[in-house]
């Protein structure tokens, strides 16, 4: 896996969640979204809302795994590495890939 992957395979993930939480009730947070009985469109903004907000989450999580930006209000500098022994963070490609994939490919 390289940082390319990791971002894509975490975007699938949040999209993966965000898809659930329109379909059965699986997880409290699905289940209080229907509770909310909201019509059709109302809901999709409630999805966007969190989609956006998520996104927002993802990035600094992934830019705080890389160096480069706080996490809870402390930052640092982790090792993280793929199957293969190759450092994924420090050099900021992780970085660069969760801009990229994650508001560059937004707009």
């Amino acid at each position: 896996m390289d940082a390319k992957t990791l971002v894509a395979s975490w975007i699938a993930e949040k999209q993966h969640y965000l898809n659930s939480l329109q379909e059965s009730p699986s997880s409290s947070a699905a289940a209080r979204l229907h509770a909310l009985a909201l019509p059709a469109d109302q809901q999709a903004q409630v999805v966007e809302l969190l989609d956006c907000a998520l996104t927002d989450q993802l990035y600094t999580l992934l830019l705080g795994l890389d160096g480069a930006a706080s996490i809870g209000g402390q930052q640092h500098d982790f090792a993280l590495y793929n199957e293969a022994g190759q450092a994924l963070t420090g050099s900021g490609e992780l970085e660069a890939e969760a801009y990229a994939q994650l508001h560059e490919r937004q707009t």
